[in-house]
């Protein structure tokens, strides 16, 4: 299916945050959450209104200069560029809710912080007249200790079936609970958002299958590309920018460690061109996102090579990690640190090889 061309681009003016993420990296790895600092930031930088409608005085932008973006950050702080990313997509997200909803979130403005949690759907939905009753755990809501909104999935019936709906919730109706004890990606603030018989209005959800087809050719072109094209992409950015990170910390910072060791040399040479690899594989998706044709084959490549950039990223910094020796071994370590974020971020389920294999056969070669 053909859509129409990106608008022209928005860009995100990173400066800033770029200095305060590399300021506070340490020390954000150390506490399991961004500074507000680093969040203030990221809003002044443009993340949460990248993808707000027009409408509700945001950007509406590409996904290109996004990615771009999340990757020069990341080589900062890999956990900072994690959230500012995820900001940015789900006001994508929020922006399939209905009218009604959407003027609640931006009503105000568009620099809403809206973390999320989707997959898997959790919890339990009850329906109620005029809405839903939610209550559960919903975990890994990256972002979630700023948010003044939160998107929730849950299964609800469905006729003779069921289907996944997403609710938005604000800040004030749930509870956050300190759950991120992960080895990598620890300023996330991954945590656990916790609800108990919340009602929620129907003019707050939105049916998860409307995310993953194309919508009125009278909507911006971010708001009208399926979730499968977009999501692995976005979530690889910040893995990129770790990768490019660790390779820049070992040429300005232990040039005279390396130097005398061939095996550390080839190292260093093998890991750059990956990383740099990694980068293109995104760029190219992100202009398929932005300018391509939307089909089958265009949503495969895109969840493939996403994929295969978050492997490379992978073999970059565990290449890198090990020519560390016992330099490597102190928690504290920036390569270290990257290492851990690269590792936690791949094992994402939107950036499981397999699966994008096999949707990658299936629409190239007909395979079942």
């Amino acid at each position: 299916m053909t859509l129409t061309s990106v608008s022209p681009d928005h860009r995100l003016d990173v400066t800033e945050l770029v200095d305060r993420a590399a300021r506070y990296a340490a020390e954000v790895d150390g506490s399991r959450r961004l500074r507000r600092e680093s969040v203030a930031a990221l809003v002044e930088a443009g993340f949460p209104r990248h993808f707000v409608p027009s409408r509700w005085g945001g950007a509406a932008g590409g996904f290109a200069p996004l990615v771009e973006a999340a990757i020069t950050v990341g080589e900062s702080c890999p956990s900072t560029a994690w959230c500012a990313t995820l900001f940015a997509a789900h006001g994508r997200i929020a922006a399939y809710l209905p009218e009604q909803a959407r003027e609640e979130i931006w009503g105000s403005g568009p620099d809403t912080l809206i973390s999320a949690s989707v997959m898997p759907p959790s919890g339990r939905a009850t329906p109620v007249p005029g809405g839903w009753l939610l209550r559960g755990e919903w975990g890994r809501a990256s972002g979630v200790d700023f948010a003044d909104w939160v998107l929730l999935a849950s299964t609800v019936p469905d006729g003779d079936g069921e289907t996944v709906r997403i609710f938005a919730v604000p800040a004030g109706d749930f509870v956050v609970e300190d759950t991120w004890q992960a080895a990598g990606m620890r300023g996330t603030g991954t945590n656990t958002v916790v609800l108990c018989d919340t009602l929620v209005p129907e003019h707050r959800t939105v049916a998860l299958p409307e995310l993953l087809g194309t919508r009125s050719a009278r909507q911006a072109r971010c708001h009208n590309v399926p979730y499968t094209l977009v999501a692995a992409v976005m979530f690889a950015a910040p893995l990129v920018g770790a990768a490019l990170g660790a390779v820049a910390d070992c040429v300005s910072t232990r040039a005279a460690r390396l130097s005398p060791d061939p095996d550390a040399r080839q190292a260093l040479a093998r890991s750059s061109p990956e990383a740099s690899a990694a980068r293109l594989l995104l760029r190219e998706a992100a202009d398929r996102a932005d300018r391509g044709m939307v089909d089958a084959r265009t949503v495969a490549q895109n969840r493939c090579d996403a994929a295969a950039a978050a492997e490379l990223c992978v073999s970059a910094v565990d290449r890198l990690f090990a020519a560390c020796g016992g330099h490597g071994l102190a928690e504290d370590d920036p390569v270290q640190r990257r290492w851990r974020d690269v590792h936690t971020g791949a094992g994402h389920g939107a950036l499981r090889f397999a699966p994008a294999a096999d949707a990658y056969a299936k629409a190239f070669l007909g395979l079942g």
